[in-house]
């Protein structure tokens, strides 16, 4: 009776014994109501409240947003002094927003320079999400301008151009001798007295400018058209929304990494805040990928060997974000999102997001708990001992060593009569099918595989390097069968 007669203004609803079947709410604060004090101050009215009883006025709050980012690059200690770092732009909140703190700490003004020498990249994805071609060069315009105006080296990329990458992009690289000394506090020592041999009069803080690097690897003509209706065939053969994203990002990653590699960068920062490594992080559990959590969500990412992604924003939620562009007038560029024919529910991670955001608006500790859990994950089963353990696709250890054991059966791909015919015991055949990759994949990753389309369509570099895979495999297990069969005869 009673939960009946609250949901009809009852005993429920005026705070009887109904009341506590109710999911507690946010408490907000009457509108007529008086502006709260600075919880740092104590002086300033605050402008808004980040969490529940922590209000900041402008001034603050721009202290603790800059102090998060400088202590979180402090405590990893990652980037060591006079190294190049790429920062990945994609125009929206959370990397215009890194660019802003990168831009303040190199300025002359601030107390602790950062000592790292920045280069920006930007990659062009208008094809897949279908902008036409004047939306294209306009957005291509304003991103040049946005990007020039910060006196950085930057790179303009399209999504088309990896359908031209090399194979050597799935293989790790191998970090030279150039690697700073054995700790973070000697390079940072070595570093300033380098720099005050040099006359410097700043503390050996002082940088190399824009003009001393590199020219920029601008290319800001849009790519052929053949190039352009290649990538759209790519993705339109791709079954489902899910397997589209995933396949959009393993492209733009292995672009900025080849980038990274060609033009000696030691590091790429990436703009993931908090709120995106809480839905990326059940995403990827709900993708097959729960051992490789640490490793897709974590500050460090080095799967790729000579070239390291960090993600200093990470410790931010959106809302922090939007904030902060909003008062200190960050510029920002709309990306629109990939096209698909679904209003609802169109992929797994739009229906992750749209989960946890409901929750977040109830309980304010939803993204900030799913965030610290993903940090106690280890990344050791990530890593991988050599090339016949590793994946072909995200460059992580194989999940699969049990594979006997697990439902794994429902990951392998049928072959069809015409594809096999007479030809599949020849090895260059087998190498074609689809079907022979899947060995090469972890389970994450075969799930993704299947749903690519046909293996033609895929680009040239996963098919070259699974094709090598595949035969170097073929040649070492007809070494080892010519050796079984020797051994007989000499015994």
């Amino acid at each position: 009776m009673c939960e009946a007669a609250g949901a009809d203004g009852g005993c429920g609803a005026d705070g009887g014994c109904g009341a506590d079947s109710a999911p507690p709410r946010r408490r907000r604060l009457p509108a007529g109501s008086p502006p709260q004090p600075c919880v740092k101050c104590k002086q300033g009215s605050a402008s808004l409240i980040i969490r529940v009883g922590d209000p900041f006025c402008r001034d603050c709050f721009r202290e603790y947003f800059v102090h998060k980012f400088r202590a979180m690059l402090g405590k990893n200690r990652i980037i060591f002094p006079g190294e190049q770092v790429l920062l990945a732009l994609s125009g929206g909140a959370a990397s215009s927003a890194m660019l802003r703190q990168v831009q303040e700490g190199l300025s002359r003004e601030t107390a602790k320079r950062l000592r790292f020498i920045p280069g920006l990249i930007y990659v062009d994805e208008g094809a897949v999400r279908r902008q036409s071609l004047a939306q294209r060069e306009k957005n291509l315009a304003d991103m040049e301008t946005l990007l020039q105006a910060t006196g950085f080296p930057y790179h303009l990329v399209h999504l088309e151009e990896a359908l031209e990458l090399p194979a050597s992009i799935l293989q790790p690289g191998t970090r030279g001798s150039h690697e700073p000394g054995p700790s973070y506090k000697e390079a940072v020592e070595g570093f300033i007295h380098e720099q005050r041999q040099d006359g410097n009069r700043d503390g050996g803080t002082s940088l190399p400018g824009p003009g001393t690097q590199d020219a920029p690897l601008a290319t800001p003509h849009l790519p052929t058209a053949v190039q352009t209706q290649k990538l759209l065939q790519l993705f339109e053969a791709v079954e489902t929304t899910t397997a589209r994203e995933e396949l959009l990002q393993m492209l733009r990653t292995h672009l900025i990494v080849q980038t990274a590699r060609t033009r000696g960068y030691a590091k790429v920062m990436t703009g993931e805040t908090c709120t995106r490594v809480a839905i990326k992080l059940l995403t990827n559990m709900s993708l097959g990928r729960g051992a490789f959590v640490a490793v897709d969500t974590g500050f460090v990412d080095d799967r790729h060997g000579d070239v390291l992604v960090v993600r200093p924003m990470r410790d931010y939620t959106a809302k922090e974000i939007a904030f902060y562009n909003h008062f200190f007038n960050v510029p920002t560029i709309a990306v629109p999102p990939l096209f698909t024919k679904r209003r609802e529910k169109p992929s797994i991670r739009h229906l992750i997001e749209h989960f946890l955001l409901g929750l977040q608006d109830d309980f304010p500790s939803t993204i900030s708990t799913v965030y610290r859990t993903g940090e106690k994950l280890s990344p050791d089963p990530a890593k991988a001992s050599c090339e016949e353990e590793r994946c072909l696709l995200c460059l992580c250890a194989l999940d699969i060593a049990w594979e006997e054991d697990l439902a794994l059966d429902a990951t392998l791909i049928l072959e069809e009569p015409e594809e096999n015919g007479c030809c599949q015991d020849v090895p260059a055949a087998r190498a074609e099918r689809k079907a022979a990759f899947i060995p090469l994949l972890c389970y994450g990753c075969r799930l993704t595989f299947k749903e690519l389309g046909p293996l033609a369509l895929l680009p040239p570099y996963i098919r070259a390097e699974g094709q090598r895979r595949i035969h170097r495999a073929e040649m070492v297990q007809q070494s080892q069968e010519a050796l079984e069969d020797e051994e007989p005869g000499q015994s």
